[in-house]
């Protein structure tokens, strides 16, 4: 069941980043993440057990980076860029109990257009959060912000659950986890239905091959 990718695409422009075709974003939320991972084994799951929070459950774009050093200038910097559609992930790099995003940031990345954040690490003012049209993964909670300021990097290639997240690629998120495609592969590259039909032909058997086995004498009535 595993694997047709119908094409390949370079650049942000190819790939239908929503720079370039602002429908792409929506179109995204016809894919799930199970499915495409069921129909191509090149897709990468991030194996870390995410949380999600604002009423946008479910968002896919192209991925750009932040990766956390000592304050959070370089959060800061990249959410008060146009968003384009894009995800943000940010890499807090081991910081324990310090929260890297919250409602102010929160209300920046709504109104610049980012299609949803992936926090390798804690977030606050979840209750406000959950109430704005953005899409948040992270990985809990904590009432105390990280610090201001130190130096960080911008749309460098991070590491994480498994999986590395290159700027520029395309991430999917939904309920049920934080997917990344190939290079050059958007959603649409990835033949689901051909899996879809395997997967309910396979079942569809299974079930056939219960209902007609005969019991055994032995059998409790």
């Amino acid at each position: 069941m595993g694997g047709a990718i119908a094409a390949r695409h370079g650049g942000y422009a190819a790939m239908g980043d929503p720079r370039t075709s602002p429908g792409t974003y929506h179109r995204a939320m016809s894919f799930k993440t199970t499915d495409l991972c069921d129909a191509s084994a090149e897709v990468q799951v991030c194996e870390l057990p995410f949380v999600g929070y604002g009423r946008r459950r479910a968002f896919a774009g192209s991925i750009r980076t932040a990766h956390y050093r000592d304050g959070i200038s370089v959060l800061r910097d990249m959410i008060n860029q146009p968003g384009h559609g894009q995800v943000l992930v940010i890499d807090g790099a081991g910081l324990k109990w310090r929260a890297l995003f919250g409602d102010v940031m929160a209300e920046i990345v709504v109104r610049n257009g980012w299609a949803g954040v992936v926090v390798h690490g804690q977030i606050r003012d979840r209750a406000e959060i959950d109430t704005m049209d953005i899409g948040v993964k992270a990985l809990g909670t904590a009432p105390r912000r990280a610090d201001s300021g130190g130096f960080g990097e911008a749309d460098v290639s991070v590491a994480f659950g498994g999986v590395t997240f290159i700027p520029g690629q395309r991430l999917v998120a939904d309920e049920d986890g934080v997917v990344v495609l190939p290079s050059g592969v958007i959603e649409s590259d990835i033949d689901i239905a051909t899996s879809l039909a395997a997967t309910a032909a396979y079942v569809s058997a299974e079930a056939s091959t219960s209902a007609g086995a005969t019991p055994s004498s032995n059998a409790p009535a």
